[in-house]
């Protein structure tokens, strides 16, 4: 089967069946879980399919999904643990202020902080701070607000007017989808909120995301690309994609 048609058959059987994940497709069309991200994001460019966390749902469905945060902790782990040791690079020097958001992969990043290089941490979630809050070599900070079970992190008024009076060396951010049309995206209004403020609050923004998040969207976007400086990947990355996002002023780092 030549690559076109077995992209319009996903797209099909993505259509018929309501939602189907990257193991599944890639079981169906005796392919490579890397194919069948490429094969989709090709299909989501197109706007046959629109991409979720670890598959795809029709181009037309209207459902909004959400994953939580151990669902997404289980998912493209071998991928998410590369990305967060290629992060370690573009911590500050000791001394250095850093945002980590909330996410499964920033969850990572926090675990393998240095131990000789002393940092001051802020970070509205509460995995994140679990992880840090016996290093006493760091400085953590857990910022106010509404804990999401879905997420584990605060959001809402109280978080953006914390983050609005903090000025950070680098932020780490996760995001639920990535694309050149609509930027970084997500489910939830809160968590926009919450994740737009801490852009605002970096001098350098770092994105922490496994390829199956890019070429997708989701709602509500919280930033451009042009707010991105960095962002840290897997192999998976379809090439088109890297070119589209180096092109947009966005550093590929591939873990």
């Amino acid at each position: 089967m030549y690559a076109e048609e077995r992209q319009q058959a996903m797209a099909e059987l993505v259509a018929e069946r309501g939602r189907l994940s990257v193991a599944a497709l890639a079981e169906a069309y005796d392919v490579t879980t890397e194919t069948v991200r490429r094969d989709l994001s090709s299909l989501a460019r197109l706007g046959l399919v629109r991409r979720v966390h670890g598959g795809a749902v029709p181009a037309s469905s209207l459902k909004v999904l959400e994953s939580g945060l151990s669902e997404r902790d289980q998912a493209n782990t071998a991928e998410k643990d590369r990305i967060a040791r290629a992060a370690l690079d573009l911590l500050p020097p000791a001394g250095g202020t850093v945002m980590l958001d909330a996410g499964s992969t920033t969850s990572r990043l926090a675990s393998l902080l240095p131990r000789d290089q002393r940092l001051t941490v802020f970070t509205h979630a509460v995995p994140v701070a679990a992880r840090l809050v016996a290093l006493a070599h760091h400085d953590l900070h857990l910022l106010p607000g509404r804990v999401r079970s879905t997420t584990q992190a605060a959001v809402g008024a109280d978080t953006v007017e914390a983050l609005g009076r903090l000025r950070v060396d680098v932020a780490f951010l996760g995001t639920n989808a990535i694309s050149v049309e609509h930027g970084l995206s997500t489910p939830n209004s809160d968590e926009a909120a919450t994740k737009r403020a801490i852009v605002r609050s970096a001098r350098q923004v770092v994105v922490l995301a496994d390829a199956s998040k890019i070429g997708s969207e989701c709602p509500v976007r919280f930033a451009d690309l042009v707010d991105v400086d960095v962002l840290v990947t897997d192999t998976a990355i379809d090439p088109v994609d890297r070119k589209a996002l180096e092109a947009a002023g966005v550093t590929v780092v591939v873990a």
